[in-house]
């Protein structure tokens, strides 16, 4: 692998890979001084952000151990979970949508992927390259997209969610990253937009933020089919940061009166406070 640049210019900013200190072989991917993505090079499959490792969670129950999937990243960064499907599950086919060109570009040249990895990465908007995809065509859709630090609109609505439910197979599932604090307005309206176009729905989060003490990242989990719910569950109470699962009746109290959003009133996630996610 070839030495890093510093940093360099992409659509958003300046993007720069620096070596994990903590962990041989490992390397963030910070945008404009914020860790974007975390990738191990010597093993893949270890995630080490709690809210990629909860999504991690939600590909591996996708399917029995090890079964190929066909799955759609909306937003790729370093292709940190792309990786871990790849390793976890040979044989799987993926579709990247990055806008970003030039930080792929920085990625792929210094962070090479797996062997024999079936990953197609295509620079566009994400909701456009989601339109143009045949329906039933995936097993799962992870959505992980920023512009600056907040989610754009219109990945947010109920148009969206539309959009996500025809590309997926029947008892494919959705995993969102939701970014939020209190009073988690966005949160709730983002389950409440879900519960549209699926069935079943769920969230991953730590205790103190679903409390409303602090801003940070929830997982939305959708599906037409039954979410394993005791399997998450479990799955995410032994992290090294354990989260829960709100889902049923929990999750009634926590959505409330919050309303679906449309595509015409809908705007991006909130501004985190300064400092939350920066190095």
């Amino acid at each position: 692998m070839r030495t890093p640049p510093g940093p360099v210019p992409v659509a958003g900013g300046t993007a720069e890979l620096l070596a994990d200190a903590d962990r041989d072989g490992s390397w963030v991917l910070l945008v404009n001084d914020t860790p974007q993505s975390h990738v191990d090079l010597e093993d893949p499959a270890h995630l080490e952000f709690e809210y990629v490792r909860r999504m991690g969670h939600v590909l591996d129950l996708a399917a029995e151990p090890g079964i190929p999937l066909d799955v759609v990243h909306l937003g790729g960064g370093a292709l940190t979970l792309p990786r871990y499907v790849a390793t976890t599950r040979p044989g799987s086919r993926q579709r990247v949508v990055e806008i970003d060109q030039p930080l792929t570009d920085l990625v792929r040249d210094h962070l090479p992927l797996p062997r024999n990895a079936r990953i197609r990465v295509r620079a566009a908007d994400a909701r456009e390259a989601l339109e143009s995809m045949r329906g039933a065509s995936a097993d799962a859709v992870v959505t992980d997209v920023f512009a600056g630090a907040r989610t754009p609109g219109h990945l947010t609505t109920v148009e969206f969610a539309a959009e996500v439910a025809h590309v997926l197979r029947p008892g494919g599932v959705y995993a969102a990253n939701v970014a939020d604090g209190p009073p988690l307005r966005f949160a709730r309206a983002q389950a409440a937009t879900l519960r549209t176009a699926f069935r079943h729905v769920c969230l991953l989060a730590e205790p103190g933020i679903l409390r409303g003490r602090r801003f940070g990242n929830l997982v939305a989990v959708a599906s037409d089919a039954e979410l394993p719910l005791a399997a998450l569950s479990r799955a995410c109470a032994r992290d090294p940061m354990p989260s829960r699962v709100v889902d049923g009746a929990e999750l009634d109290r926590f959505t409330g009166t919050a309303q679906p959003v449309h595509d015409a009133e809908a705007t991006p996630s909130p501004e985190p406070p300064e400092g939350v996610f920066s190095r």
